[in-house]
């Protein structure tokens, strides 16, 4: 790893973003245009992620399974919403060992349609439902515009596919995964999230209701970092998804759909990271504690690594990385650290052996503030406090950016200067012709309708209709 500095966020946020995840070795470009790969670094970051989110779904009742990859064309066509939001970014087989097929094959977008044909054949009666199902896959978008984890070809995600007897247990699914999701986001990743619904134009082609948890990015953008579709009764009519009810009458299913992608790395490193590199949470973070050995000579070396097996003994409940490599100078070691995010590095020469002390660095507080000096005994009970303060930390610090830069102007004028570096929290009556109208003066787009609302009414910040829901406006990513 190069020790030649990123460039500032101030100077190119753009292309800090990309060097950092090449340089961090999270992922790489790939050979097809649009598609990356994703680094053994970058895929323990998801593993982690993904035993999080696992584990919540699984306490909530619902379970693993697997689909193909392959979706018959004419599936997308039955819900007309959903084949029209998704058609520019299809990728079509239309030719399979040798042959041309009789009918084109498309590569997974999302599974609505596949899962409600073989939702349609499995459920039955009432005593089928619920029908709670977690996907883990890879989809296929095709892009124009691609960046790295942000927005690919080809991206990793879980995919969320239920069916209900009734409307309410419909929408207690969509609002429970909306809640799952911004606890992740808050308590895993310390990045703190506004819950709310999506607009018409923006919601999930096919849905009745979209919602989402949007982030603040360092750059003040907004980041849609996972989403929950109340899909209504519109794919079950499309699909015949049907039960018989306790009167022994036909009645249609309700179903919802939610997901959460890789792009939720990109929202890590643009809400925590700076100019020395990536910062990572430390209940996310492949490796939360750094050991960086000194020495001079064998002697020394000899010295310090007995301390050193001790000291990882000690702390065997934490994901810990050695760093013993030969002929690379600490600073190096410090340096590739730094760029990784390791949220806390341990520091010992034979000094610190004789006093029997350790020397901690936080990664979230570099230099001389983030460096304190602790016994080697008890080193387990102060690197685990630390580490939760780390976690707390950066929750915080995020959480202040994003409120220091959402405003609430009064009028238009205010209200694009503000879109120029922020958020805008303001009335808005809702209307597609007003969304519109926002979007060509400003590149802002309405991001969430917050569920949180201040009750009243006030007048639309375009255009001075009546308006009783106060929405969040940003550029975004």
């Amino acid at each position: 790893m190069s020790e030649e500095r990123l460039p500032t966020r101030s100077e190119n946020f753009s292309e800090w973003y990309n060097q950092l995840v090449l340089r961090s070795e999270l992922a790489d470009y790939a050979p097809v245009r649009g598609c990356m790969v994703v680094r053994p670094y970058g895929w323990a970051l998801w593993e982690n992620i993904t035993a999080a989110l696992d584990s919540r779904f699984k306490a909530t009742g619902h379970v693993n399974a697997a689909f193909p990859l392959l979706i018959p064309r004419s599936f997308l066509e039955r819900e007309k919403d959903h084949v029209e939001g998704f058609s520019p970014q299809l990728a079509v087989v239309t030719i399979g060992g040798g042959e041309v097929l009789e009918e084109p094959l498309v590569v997974r977008p999302t599974s609505e349609t596949i899962i409600g044909h073989m939702y349609a054949k499995w459920i039955k009666s009432y005593r089928d439902l619920p029908v709670l199902i977690n996907l883990w896959n890879s989809v296929v978008r095709w892009e124009l515009r691609t960046k790295l984890f942000l927005r690919t070809a080809e991206f990793y995600w879980q995919e969320g596919h239920t069916a209900h007897a009734s409307e309410a247990e419909a929408v207690a699914e969509t609002m429970q995964m909306l809640e799952i999701y911004a606890d992740f986001a808050e308590n895993e990743a310390a990045v703190p999230v506004v819950r709310g619904r999506k607009s018409d134009t923006e919601k999930f082609a096919g849905a009745v209701d979209s919602y989402s948890i949007e982030a603040m990015m360092a750059d003040t953008r907004a980041l849609q970092a996972g989403t929950s579709h109340n899909l209504g009764q519109n794919f079950a009519r499309a699909f015949d998804i049907r039960y018989l009810d306790r009167n022994n009458q036909q009645q249609l299913c309700w179903t919802t759909s939610w997901g959460l992608s890789t792009r939720f790395i990109g929202a890590i490193i643009m809400v925590h990271g700076d100019d020395q590199g990536l910062i990572l949470p430390p209940r996310l973070a492949p490796h939360q504690v750094l050991i960086v050995p000194i020495h001079k000579d064998e002697a020394e070396r000899a010295l310090v690594m007995e301390a050193v097996e001790r000291m990882r003994r000690q702390l065997g409940g934490f994901r810990l990385r050695l760093d013993d490599r030969e002929g690379l100078t600490p600073g190096f070691k410090f340096h590739d650290g730094e760029m990784r995010g390791v949220p806390l590095r341990l520091e010992i020469g034979p000094k610190d052996v004789a006093k029997g002390t350790v020397a901690l660095a936080r990664r979230d507080r570099p230099g001389k503030d983030g460096r304190t000096f602790v016994p080697q005994d008890g080193l387990d009970r102060a690197v685990a406090d630390l580490l939760v303060q780390i976690q707390h930390d950066l929750f915080q610090r995020a959480l202040t950016f994003r409120l220091q830069n959402t405003h609430q102007p009064e009028d238009y004028d205010a209200f694009r200067q503000v879109l120029e570096s922020g958020w805008a929290d303001v009335w808005w009556c809702g209307e597609a012709d007003c969304e519109a109208v926002i979007k060509e003066d400003t590149k802002a787009s309405s991001r969430v309708i917050p569920i949180d609302q201040p009750g009243g009414q006030g007048v639309c910040i375009r255009c001075g209709r009546p308006a009783r829901e106060r929405a969040i406006f940003s550029r975004s990513y």
